[in-house]
């Protein structure tokens, strides 16, 4: 069994494909079937189920696929030491960002990274918190973007910022000439939420406290912030934006955006890892340059009054 033969199965296992598999390993596809081949013949097992297409780990396979990316985590720790020590960022970084992030962070972010570590390899997924925990835990990325508290004990969170939420009303909508909004004065038949699965969108319930409402009917859902902002401008709806969303509207847009009721209700972001993640200074690297992007008064040292909202 050799290191190359794990990171076979695990590329094999990330792409569900043989070919693609192998063109990421930079080998031939014959090479690496070959090399799996043999794996499973040391193991006895048969690791992956080729008679399926997208090709997918047999159970067992699951099992043995799983200890070989902590094997490989490990294994690379002693390449991220040599870097350390050599004082460069170089290498792969794999960030998973929340949807309600990416547009207004991944941007700037990217931008400020690729110019500063022209050395880093950067592979940056959006997904939803419970895949980039999932992810995180199987080794398939190094850190993640997304609102907290988890409650994960394999899950180390590091607090960056506060995003204040902002209502966003339609100018047809009774509320529109209101200065400051209170929850119970939010119509849910009036209201434009994101689909299942957002913890965005569970905020937002919990914030209007909208969990056993009957009257509520969600007419439409999706995954993006900026479609939802179109339905509201076409009806008389309503629906909350995170504070970043809300600095990228212009003048018009912006006297369609009111304060709910002091303190204002907030959502917590912070910079997720595995707690036994390696890529210490890279992950320090990526939470000083989000923290020079997002405006000072929502850095977690910044004291505020706010209510945080439970996920």
């Amino acid at each position: 069994m050799t290191l190359t033969q794990l990171e076979y199965i695990v590329a094999v296992d990330t792409h569900r494909n043989f070919g693609v598999a192998a063109e990421k390993c930079f080998v031939t596809q014959p090479t690496l079937s070959m090399q799996i081949q043999k794996l499973e013949e040391e193991l006895g097992v048969k690791i992956f189920d080729r008679s399926v297409k997208p090709v997918r780990p047999t159970e067992i396979g699951e099992e043995v696929i799983a200890r070989a990316r902590l094997v490989l985590r490990d294994a690379g720790s002693i390449k991220q030491v040599i870097n350390d020590r050599q004082n460069t960022l170089s290498g792969e970084l794999r960030i998973g960002i929340i949807p309600t992030l990416a547009p207004y962070l991944l941007p700037p972010l990217f931008s400020r990274l690729r110019k500063a570590y022209p050395q880093l390899e950067l592979n940056i997924r959006e997904i939803m918190t419970t895949e980039i925990i999932r992810e995180l835990k199987s080794n398939k990325l190094d850190c993640g973007l997304a609102a907290t508290p988890l409650n994960d004990p394999l899950i180390r969170e590091d607090v960056l910022f506060y995003e204040e939420m902002y209502v966003y009303v339609s100018k047809k909508n009774a509320l529109y000439n209101k200065k400051y909004i209170l929850p119970n004065e939010i119509n849910p038949d009036k209201l434009w939420l994101l689909e299942e699965g957002h913890c965005f969108r569970t905020q937002i319930l919990n914030l209007c406290e909208l969990q056993k409402s009957t009257a509520f009917h969600c007419r439409y859902e999706t995954g993006n912030i900026e479609s939802l902002k179109r339905m509201v401008d076409q009806s008389d709806g309503i629906t909350v934006l995170p504070e970043l969303a809300v600095h990228e509207l212009g003048n018009a847009e912006l006297r369609q955006v009111k304060r709910l009721k002091q303190p204002p209700p907030v959502r917590e972001v912070s910079l997720i890892t595995h707690r036994d993640q390696i890529k210490t200074r890279l992950i320090h690297a990526i939470r000083s340059t989000i923290m020079g992007i997002v405006p000072s008064h929502m850095h977690k040292l910044q004291k505020r009054k706010i209510v945080e909202l439970s996920l």
